[in-house]
């Protein structure tokens, strides 16, 4: 049994795109641990199942370990970007609309460069800020929690280390304080205008880019640390656009469409789905 199977990215966060009528046949979070998986899947940090709609599509999203994410802000552009590299009334309208569990996210498509869409898209409204002291082992840090469609956590450092970053991030991730665990920014405020940040991401580990973890670093960044509201948020894989404005929270970057094939199903090695 073979699978249509998609490949996107947004500065390095690499998704795989099925149809959720292609996919029927099988389950969607082992499926995500074996097509995610970089040695013997196709690799990726996450599987996108979907259906278009009128407007655009409907999608549920797994995290490479087969957990369930809500929303991806990285993941719903490069959705947008096949919906539009497929033609279709998304180009005519230059808005596209893409259901997840951590609501409807509007996309306006705003030009191409070679293989690359760029999108602004409106990221609805972060909830539940507010800072708290985690203990881990013998290490205290203090965060900022926050939703943005997704559980996030964000500790503002002076100097990003990407050892600490490893050391720490699966203990948030899986701190008590999370039930159903957190992705996890560390964020240092360059300036004003300007956000470094470094990503563990929940079900997935070290990325090199997040959508909603660039949104929470900058919301973070501007309750706590001295930012603007409008901001660059620098990840290892590039920079987006964040604005906190009155009527919401907003991203601006691309995403690019890389692959296109079939996935030749489950080895004869591993468990049949």
């Amino acid at each position: 049994m073979t699978l249509p199977i998609v490949k996107g990215h947004a500065y390095g966060n690499d998704f795989l795109l099925a149809r959720e009528e292609d996919a029927a046949a099988f389950e969607g979070s082992e499926l995500a641990r074996i097509v995610c998986d970089r040695h013997t899947g196709i690799g990726a940090d996450g599987l996108i199942l979907y259906y278009r709609t009128r407007v655009g599509a409907k999608m549920r999203l797994f995290n490479a370990d087969g957990s369930f994410a809500e929303v991806s802000g990285n993941g719903v552009r490069c959705l947008g970007a096949l919906l539009i590299h497929e033609g279709g009334r998304a180009i005519g309208d230059k808005v596209v609309t893409i259901e997840t569990d951590g609501g409807a996210k509007r996309l306006w498509f705003l030009d191409v460069d070679g293989p690359r869409y760029r999108f602004r898209a409106d990221m609805g409204t972060p909830e539940s800020i507010e800072q708290v002291d985690l203990e881990l082992g013998a290490i205290k840090v203090r965060a900022i929690t926050l939703q943005v469609g997704n559980p996030q956590c964000v500790v503002l450092e002076r100097e990003l280390d990407r050892e600490r970053l490893l050391s720490l991030g699966p203990l948030i991730e899986k701190h008590p304080h999370f039930p159903a665990g957190t992705n996890v920014e560390f964020a240092k405020v360059v300036r004003p205008d300007r956000v470094e940040i470094l990503i563990w991401e929940r079900g997935v580990g070290p990325t090199q880019s997040s959508g909603t973890g660039s949104c929470a670093a900058a919301i973070a960044a501007a309750a706590h640390g001295g930012a603007s509201r409008s901001v660059d948020v620098v990840a290892p894989g590039g920079t987006q656009r964040v604005e906190w404005a009155a009527g919401g929270l907003y991203l601006t970057g691309w995403a690019e469409v890389v692959f296109k094939g079939s996935w030749c199903g489950p080895s004869t090695k591993r468990s049949a789905l």
